[in-house]
């Protein structure tokens, strides 16, 4: 490791707080009545009835979504026996993947003691607290000792991840590189370098899918384990094989279909895999450097499937892509135990997920690397959103299915929606509106069509069926981008408004264009120029029905953007304003900010407007509309400028649209705290309830708002802008927008010719 890695490595683990995990309370301790239920009197009530009934410790306490990370330290990572204090960085660092992978809490535990038995007795003690264990880093034979004698005395899940996590990613890694090969498990000739836990695991996991016994060669630092070797312990006795002339790893490669190296690096020469089978299967997963590098076994053999367990080479071999899901899933059913059943269902799923198209977000996180199923891509990445999802969900239909859960799930929609809320993933609201899209997708326009995001964005959306896509470019440039960005254009529509064939169009539009703004000076000769532009065109194509939304914003600036706008589709039949609003994903729930792009200082039949538009929006949802009008007073306390205008809209809104749920002018405080507003000011007219829809007199106020919620992390998604007021569905892009953004207000704009859709 070199120095720099050394010192960012030191200061991460101690800056700005030792460790990486705490504990945080999860309810309100403000006050003497917080305190009186948390612990004494009240806790007694929780206590008598656990007495009573064991299982409710799963309704009462944190038990069910708890699990112990526990380590002797004899075996830790690539460094060995360093002991149970030295380990515990790498216990807490478990804990913290569990967190963010599948939100489970951790306490890791580093149990000073290194006989079998006596550990064995220390957290059977211990097993009490939690709804799970996760043995970590014990060495072979013990771990296979303690391991069993939990799994028979407990009735909570314990799973010695260093043994199963591997073997469950090897074997759907392994499936996956049989499939691309067109080999069959059943007669794979497989040689494993290696005999630890780790290795026999993954050996029988493979013997459990079809493997052949007799086609499997393990080899030790003796050489090979043979039936004929004295002394053999009876867990290697199982591995041993009796084929004539077969001593070492050199005898043993040749003619292998498969290499599963979980040994030292530089076991596997060059030489050895040019002997292999034709299209051989190598997976090298010492760590930190592999039985062979990556480079030389390529050169060996270009027709090499890889693995190994370094992340700056394809095909990782990551525990992380199991063990935070395989808990999650047994957790959620209050398993008793994780069998081979629930370890069988997580590795097909995993299989299952990698032959799939991968979402933009997995790719961009890898610097846009082009990822599909073949011999680059044959196991997810440890990033894939989709994994908690598919291989918790198997794991628990397998607990259930095996009769080891003690919960039962009868709503498979719901879990999933849970699964995804967990860890900050799609909200329910959200997901609503994908599927209503998916329900009827639209013809959705890009004028952006030769930015390598948009592209991206456009195959991600028909791949998703949210819309169907057209856009707008130089198809020759669009072809080059999309080669080298490997983005299939085969459910793409691309129009170069240019070319001659589109000419009798532009004049179409032109000709419209013009009719609508004569008034405004609008001239033929100059309209048809402006239809080669792409915003005019797109934006007429809307108009003409010839496509029924259009997202553009990417380059262009809004106040350019807001008058093509008015120019070609016009503002709402009623309203004298268009706006856009930004939804805040809240823990407490969503939350609507206006106007966060067009507007600048508003004045109060302008803030009228977009607040009525605001709530007809926000009804659509589904939601009921909770208006405040924000400012930096509250109820005539100043009489500043912006605070006046936001007063006198108020006053409108009460008196002429007396059905809408508004406020104001109050601080954001005042707004979201409504005990406290209640309190200190009992007479206002959104009594009981927090503000979600903020209209703000001053774009530069809700334009930091939403830009603050969203870099700071406090949302958990925000999500827009959401186009509010003009006649057809025109939607701006933020301009730092990703993918992710770009997909969900197409959904958005999608659906914006319905009336209301969720």
């Amino acid at each position: 490791m070199d120095k720099k890695l050394e010192a960012a490595a030191r200061a991460y683990h101690a800056l700005p707080q030792p460790g990486k995990i705490e504990v945080r309370p999860t309810k309100s301790h403000n006050t003497q009545q917080d305190l009186t239920l948390a612990y004494s009197p009240g806790v007694a009530v929780p206590c008598k009835d656990i007495e009573t009934d064991p299982e409710l410790a799963y309704d009462y306490t944190a038990k069910g979504n708890l699990v112990a990370v526990i380590s002797n330290g004899t075996a830790v990572l690539g460094l060995g026996n360093i002991g149970a204090m030295a380990g515990k960085p790498v216990m807490e660092g478990k804990g913290l993947l569990f967190k963010i992978y599948a939100g489970i809490d951790v306490f890791d535990l580093e149990v000073d003691e290194k006989d079998p038995k006596k550990f064995v007795e220390i957290v059977r003690s211990l097993a009490p607290t939690f709804g799970g264990i996760n043995l970590e880093d014990i060495k072979a034979p013990e771990c296979f000792e303690i391991e069993e004698e939990l799994k028979a005395t407990l009735d909570i899940p314990v799973m010695h991840d260093d043994q199963h996590g591997t073997a469950i990613i090897s074997a759907a890694g392994m499936l996956n590189a049989l499939k691309i090969a067109g080999k069959k498990i059943e007669k794979v000739q497989i040689v494993v370098s290696g005999a630890g836990a780790s290795a026999q695991s993954c050996t029988k996991l493979y013997i459990a899918l079809g493997a052949r016994r007799e086609n499997i060669v393990m080899i030790d630092s003796k050489g090979v384990i043979r039936t004929d070797r004295p002394n053999l312990d009876e867990r290697k006795a199982f591995f041993a094989t009796s084929r004539e002339g077969i001593y070492t790893l050199a005898d043993a490669i040749q003619g292998a279909d498969l290499f599963l190296g979980l040994s030292q690096p530089g076991v596997l020469t060059p030489e050895m895999v040019q002997k292999m089978a034709p299209n051989p299967i190598v997976f090298a997963l010492a760590n930190p450097e592999p039985e062979i590098k990556y480079e030389d076994a390529k050169a060996a053999r270009p027709d090499v499937l890889m693995a190994t367990g370094r992340s700056d080479y394809p095909n990782q071999i990551n525990n992380v892509i199991g063990f935070p899901y395989i808990f999650r899933g047994a957790l959620d059913v209050r398993a008793t135990a994780i069998n081979e059943e629930m370890k069988m269902a997580a590795t097909m799923a995993i299989a299952g997920l990698a032959q799939e198209p991968v979402p933009d977000e997995v790719s961009s996180a890898y610097g846009h690397m082009p990822l599909h199923f073949g011999p680059d891509y044959f196991i997810p990445k440890p990033v894939d959103p989709r994994l908690i999802t598919r291989v918790s969900m198997a794991v628990a239909q397998a607990a259930i299915r095996t009769g080891v859960a003690r919960r039962e799930i009868t709503d498979w929609e719901a879990y999933e929606q849970s699964l995804i809320m967990r860890t900050g993933g799609m909200s329910h609201l959200l997901r609503r509106i994908h599927e209503a899209a998916q329900m009827s997708p639209k013809r959705m326009v890009y004028a952006a069509g030769e930015n390598p995001l948009v592209l991206r964005a456009a195959a991600e959306v028909s791949h998703l069926g949210i819309a169907h896509p057209i856009v707008l470019g130089d198809p020759e440039v669009i072809k080059q981008i999309a080669k080298e960005h490997d983005i299939d254009l085969s459910t793409i529509e691309v129009i170069n408004q240019h070319d001659e064939q589109w000419k009798a169009k532009r004049e179409e539009y032109a000709q419209r264009y013009t009719e609508q703004n004569w008034r405004k000076g609008g001239v033929l000769s100059e309209a048809k120029d402006k239809m080669f532009g792409p915003n005019y065109f797109g934006m007429m194509m809307v108009q003409c029905g010839d496509a029924d939304s259009l997202i553009t914003g990417i380059y262009s600036n809004y106040a350019y953007l807001s008058n093509v706008a008015r120019d070609t589709v016009g503002i709402a039949p009623g309203h004298q304003h268009f706006a856009t609003m930004h939804l805040v994903m809240m823990k407490s729930g969503p939350l609507f900010l206006a106007d966060t792009l067009i507007n600048q200082n508003l004045k109060a039949e302008t803030l009228v407007d977009i607040a009525l538009l605001a709530a007809e929006k926000v009804r659509c949802f589904g939601i009921k509309p909770v208006i405040a009008m924000v400012s930096f007073s509250d109820f005539g306390s100043t009489d500043a400028e912006s605070s006046v205008e936001a007063r006198k809209a108020v006053e409108i809104l009460h008196r002429e649209h007396p059905h809408i749920v508004v406020d104001g002018e109050m601080q954001l405080q005042t707004a979201l705290n409504y005990q406290r507003r209640d309190e200190e000011f009992p007479n206002n007219r959104i009594k009981g309830e927090p503000a979600n829809v903020l209209i703000f007199p001053r774009l530069s106020a809700a334009n930091a708002c939403y830009q603050l919620l969203k870099h700071l992390d406090i949302a958990e998604d925000v999500i827009g802008p959401i186009q509010i007021g003009l006649a057809k569905p025109i939607y701006f892009a933020d301009h730092d927008a990703d993918v992710k953004d770009i997909v969900n207000i197409t959904a958005m704009a999608s659906l914006d010719s319905n009336s209301c859709f969720v």
